[in-house]
């Protein structure tokens, strides 16, 4: 399994990565803007996203937009700082497959990320 991590903080992306590490997931990648994650995820089509809202750049809404276009199957978590029910709401109906909120609890991610691969 290929994930995609998208945040413009390094640690946040560790951070993410760490807490997901499993045997299921063979490959992993990320992305500081949302430039690069629309060209990482058009070259390799992950089969899972991890994606800021904020972001110096495309935010993390217009990058979910072209990855929805690349690909309208894609798995993707929001992992955002904005706690406004309106950003999620408007984020699942652009095609995200959930939402959580930061700071990030290992064990809610764990059972996010459970839950979007067993879609």
């Amino acid at each position: 399994m290929k994930l995609l991590i998208v945040d413009d903080s390094s640690v946040v992306r560790r951070a993410i990565e760490r807490d997901l590490e499993s045997g299921e997931i063979t490959e992993v990648d990320q992305a500081a803007t949302g430039e690069d994650a629309v060209r990482l995820y058009s070259a390799k089509l992950h089969d899972v996203v991890t994606l800021d809202i904020t972001m110096p750049g495309m935010d993390g809404l217009t990058c979910l937009d072209r990855i929805v276009e690349i690909n309208p199957e894609a798995r993707v978590l929001i992992i955002s700082a904005l706690r406004d029910k309106a950003t999620a709401i408007d984020a699942i109906k652009r095609g995200a497959s959930g939402f959580l909120c930061k700071p990030i609890n290992p064990s809610e991610l764990k059972e996010a990320f459970k839950l979007l691969v067993e879609d």
